[in-house]
């Protein structure tokens, strides 16, 4: 087989074919255009967030597209629950070769000295120590099984500079790009790449929520992006899969911003 015919063959399976992977805040935004783009590719993808109902309907979608796809509700602030669906993604499949930790929430926007102690710990527990434990419970599963693989997580523009109005959010995505670059330091000896994104502003519930509270704030951003538009989920989904893919077998350690030039 010559070398064009070998190319041919590998883009007709799909950029993530037969890979086996985990994609957590798959219900919604993000995680779900992730969901639907994994399964396209080729990948057989295990959905896990706290919303059943839609859960089920995303998996059903992608079955009857042609996709393989299950899922496992989760509530990853919680102790135990990221352990139990990346548990039952190897006992439904026997392996994990790839992950998307996707996973995150916010509280109103609003000044530093103004936040609360019970705003701090939320969004500690989700947006941080819910990756954390994601990438643990991953990066032992991918030893045992594949050997080797890629993490995915999601981080922010807002975590590459000061970050007003949503500090306690940049700041927590900014812990998780630390814990991206220490694994991948650490578990790239043995063929595990982890990487991050950094979305700038997309169009998800959660800048919508920003724009409830702050109007104007999705015109002021893009203002600011030089590409003078919100992203679409589908289009920060695609940066992830590539990193996770085997196209970027050479790459580590990155927090990639997917931010149309916002952070430039």
């Amino acid at each position: 087989m010559n070398q064009i015919t070998s190319q041919h063959l590998q883009n007709r399976q799909g950029l993530l074919h037969d890979k086996v992977a985990i994609i957590t805040g798959a219900s919604r935004g993000i995680g779900a255009a992730a969901a639907r783009l994994f399964a396209r590719e080729g990948a057989i993808v295990t959905l896990i967030a706290r919303t059943e109902s839609s859960l089920a309907a995303l998996t059903e979608e992608i079955r009857a597209a042609g996709g393989q796809a299950d899922y496992v509700t989760a509530n990853l602030a919680e102790a135990g629950s990221i352990e139990h669906a990346v548990q039952t993604t190897l006992d439904r499949y026997g392996r994990l070769d790839i992950a998307f930790n996707n996973a995150g929430a916010a509280i109103p926007p609003g000044p530093l000295a103004e936040t609360e102690e019970q705003g701090f710990d939320f969004i500690q527990d989700v947006n941080y120590k819910a990756i954390w434990r994601a990438m643990v419970a991953e990066i032992r599963a991918i030893r045992s099984t594949s050997g080797r693989g890629a993490i995915v997580n999601t981080s922010s523009v807002g975590s590459l500079k000061g970050n007003p109005t949503l500090s306690l959010y940049g700041a927590a995505k900014r812990a998780v790009n630390s814990l991206t670059q220490t694994a991948a330091i650490e578990y790239g000896p043995e063929g595990i790449r982890v990487n991050a994104i950094a979305p700038g502003t997309t169009m998800t519930e959660m800048i919508q929520g920003w724009e409830s509270e702050q109007p104007g704030v999705i015109d002021h951003l893009n203002s600011r992006t030089p590409l003078r538009r919100a992203a679409e989920p589908e289009e920060i989904a695609e940066a992830a899969a590539w990193l996770l893919s085997d196209r970027a077998a050479y790459v580590t350690g990155v927090i990639l911003p997917v931010d149309g030039g916002l952070s430039a």
